[in-house]
């Protein structure tokens, strides 16, 4: 059986309801990639081109630091990577997140929350930064997912 990890980094808790149903759902490990600055309201707003977010955005080898690690990644075969979508595709903390570890040899599946924004590129983006991996396009989902349409995505993976 492959051991499964659902990780996210989530802005305002919607995208980390959506992964803790996930990892329920595939009986996976959970872990939030938090930053080791959190963001302010003010921070994240996007109509702002001052605000931390649009800078971090508009700058592509920005990688803001993160908290802590996942202990022993290599224990890990497949790796759902959960975020909410900026400027159309993964916040640049997902790219602080996939430069960190060696994902040579895993599956890799993107997925996002949006009010309506599609995920984009962020599947090519991350493989980018996975030599080795297998990562696919990935999906976006409302808050509202039910924990059984999660399941039954995840499942052709695990």
């Amino acid at each position: 059986m492959s051991r499964v990890l659902v990780s996210y980094f989530s802005a305002s808790g919607v995208t980390a309801r959506v992964a803790e149903r996930l990892a329920e759902e595939t009986k996976a490990e959970l872990f939030e990639i938090v930053p080791e600055v959190l963001y302010t309201d003010a921070d994240l707003n996007w109509q702002d081109k001052t605000s931390r977010s649009s800078v971090e955005m508009n700058d592509p080898e920005c990688r803001p630091a993160i908290q802590s690690r996942v202990e022993n990644m290599a224990q890990y075969d497949i790796v759902f990577i959960g975020f909410p979508v900026w400027w159309y595709r993964e916040p640049s903390i997902i790219d602080t997140f996939m430069e960190a570890y060696d994902f040579k040899g895993k599956t890799v599946i993107p997925f996002a929350t949006s009010g309506g924004s599609p995920i984009g590129n962020s599947g090519k983006n991350m493989q980018a930064l996975a030599p080795g991996a297998k990562v696919m396009d990935g999906k976006r989902f409302a808050a509202a997912t039910s924990g059984k349409a999660l399941a039954d995505w995840a499942a052709e993976w695990i």
